[in-house]
């Protein structure tokens, strides 16, 4: 018995890690990081930003839709770390999905490095860049707008995770209006689309470390080079710390205001006989 026991946890383990790996690469992260490349490498002729708002909007849902029987389609590692911390999900499946996570976010990047090859190296003159008029490196991951602060860039991506993780609670809280299952990856997308449609400017809304520090470490190894971690006063810690505070943030904001004042469900009357019986 703790033999075939310990065998199914190696199993779900991996499951998780295959299931996050699969849909942050196949969806979330490849469409994603494309839809940018077909923008800054068409010069705006190929797409605008709003068409890298439905990318990433789409490619969430798909990746929901891919992996959310098998693991609950954990495709942020913010969100993961703060279900780990309320004790929803034990270390070793945490250890699995940020795996996963960071595996699937990296081979995204390469696939879509190898996809825009040619383009890249035309539009660069061969000359891989962090700033300037043929910048590339922002393909692959965030920084922040030009006139934006570092300050107000890490407010920036607190603000939009704290909204992600209350929208992702508001659509799944079964105690309250949960919407249905087959509607939730779906309207989760939508979720990730309308904070890029309203507050990608500062920074991209990056919402995610593993959207966005695995392609960095991607581009650092593919020719940009360190710049990737020192420009823009080295940014590259905001995109992983911000998101990290702002999910649990938000979680507390979610019980404080709507959790807490939820009424328990009313037993029915099965429930109530088997009470008295007992």
């Amino acid at each position: 018995f703790v033999q075939k026991t310990a065998q199914e946890a190696q199993s779900t383990t991996a499951a998780s890690v295959f299931s996050t790996l699969l849909s942050l690469f196949l969806f979330t992260q490849v469409f994603g990081l494309s839809s940018v490349a077909q923008v800054v490498l068409g010069k705006g002729n190929s797409g605008q930003y709003l068409s890298i708002n439905m990318a990433f909007g789409i490619g969430v849902t798909l990746g929901i839709y891919a992996a959310g029987k098998i693991s609950g389609a954990h495709l942020n590692a913010a969100i993961t770390i703060t279900q780990w911390l309320l004790g929803k999900i034990t270390w070793t499946k945490l250890a699995a999905y940020i795996i996963g996570q960071f595996l699937g976010s990296f081979i995204a990047a390469a696939t879509v490095f190898a996809l825009y090859y040619d383009a890249i190296y035309h539009f660069t003159n061969g000359s891989l860049t962090v700033s300037g008029p043929i910048a590339t490196a922002h393909i692959f991951s965030t920084y922040p707008a030009a006139n934006v602060s570092l300050e107000g860039a890490f407010f920036t991506e607190f603000i939009a995770t704290v909204m992600l993780i209350l929208g992702i609670l508001v659509i799944h809280d079964e105690r309250n209006y949960a919407a249905m299952k087959g509607a939730q990856p779906m309207l989760t997308g939508m979720l990730v689309l309308g904070i890029g449609l309203g507050m990608g400017l500062n920074t991209g809304y990056a919402l995610n470390p593993s959207r966005d520090l695995p392609p960095r470490i991607f581009t650092a190894m593919a020719g940009w080079g360190m710049a990737v971690f020192t420009s823009e006063h080295s940014w590259w810690w905001v995109p992983i710390a911000a998101p990290i505070l702002g999910c649990p943030t938000g979680v507390l904001i979610y019980k404080i205001c709507i959790d807490f004042h939820n009424e328990p469900a009313p037993e029915t009357e099965k429930e109530q006989a088997d009470a008295e019986s007992s």
